[in-house]
């Protein structure tokens, strides 16, 4: 073995750590900007401006990724919009898809699982085999959810979400700018601090378009055999994957790039 040989990893590892650290510090900032910032159209420029590259949104569709998308259209801002179709959509959700891209006049970019992948896995456990064990749900999210989200932020600098610190215990301390350390990018939720009572005048105010089910006792919407609604009193993420009784439910999608031993760790995705 030669001295490049040997010098060449550590070279390599160098570089990734000084990367990693550039983009804390980048992050961190940006942490405090936003914070700063008092419109989430103020947001949305700011992040466009802080991040080189690509920066993409990923929406569910629901209420909070709809004010996110509005902010974002009306302000022109070029961010990428996907979706993640999982093959399980309810209709509602579908219909709010077409609805929003008419409204906005925009292209919204729709991400499915790998064909191949989903018939293993229904051959595998059953139709609704997710049903059976945490880890048959886990695999079930991992195929329909997680893959085609890491294929979607591919090339990504910056990565868009919707999450608030007030929709459960887990996301109570979640930052408006991160290093996801997976994903290798900038996480943002520009609308992290924003309470529900605020996050519904917004809509309102702007006649944002909506999923009907919103209006039926859906406040989180995921696949229709895994979400009901919820009942009065119950917490606002009880009904997603309803039939569980694990404390701290989720399904990888904003975990990660996270540290396990963090007080921070998002579970409830």
């Amino acid at each position: 073995m030669t001295l490049f040989e040997v010098a060449a990893p550590v070279a390599s590892g160098l570089a990734t750590d000084t990367h990693t650290a550039s983009q804390q510090a980048k992050a961190a900032e940006l942490d405090r900007t936003l914070e700063g910032l008092a419109t989430l159209e103020d947001r949305i420029k700011a992040i466009r401006a802080a991040i080189d590259g690509t920066v993409a949104f990923s929406t569910s569709l629901g209420i909070e990724d709809q004010a996110i998308t509005h902010a974002i259209a009306t302000t022109g801002t070029d961010i990428d919009i996907f979706t993640l179709d999982t093959g399980r959509h309810f209709p509602e959700t579908l219909d709010a898809l077409f609805e929003t891209e008419g409204k906005y006049g925009l292209k919204i970019r729709v991400m499915y699982p790998d064909a191949a992948e989903v018939e293993e896995l229904v051959a595998n456990d059953g139709i609704y085999g997710f049903r059976y064990s945490v880890e048959a749900r886990k695999a079930c999210c991992e195929v329909r959810k997680v893959r085609p989200l890491n294929r979607a932020l591919k090339g990504a600098a910056g990565w868009v979400t919707g999450l608030r610190r007030e929709q459960s215990r887990g996301r109570a301390h979640v930052h408006f700018a991160s290093y996801d350390a997976a994903q290798k990018l900038i996480k943002l939720n520009p609308i992290a601090d924003w309470s529900l009572a605020k996050l519904e005048d917004y809509v309102a105010t702007n006649k944002v378009p909506l999923n009907a089910l919103h209006a039926k006792g859906f406040p989180s919407i995921g696949c229709q055999p895994c979400t009901r609604a919820i009942k009065p009193g119950e917490d606002i993420r009880a009904g997603r994957w309803w039939w569980e009784n694990e404390n701290g439910k989720e399904c990888g999608l904003h975990t990660q790039g996270e540290d396990p031993k963090s007080e921070t760790k998002d579970r409830s995705a």
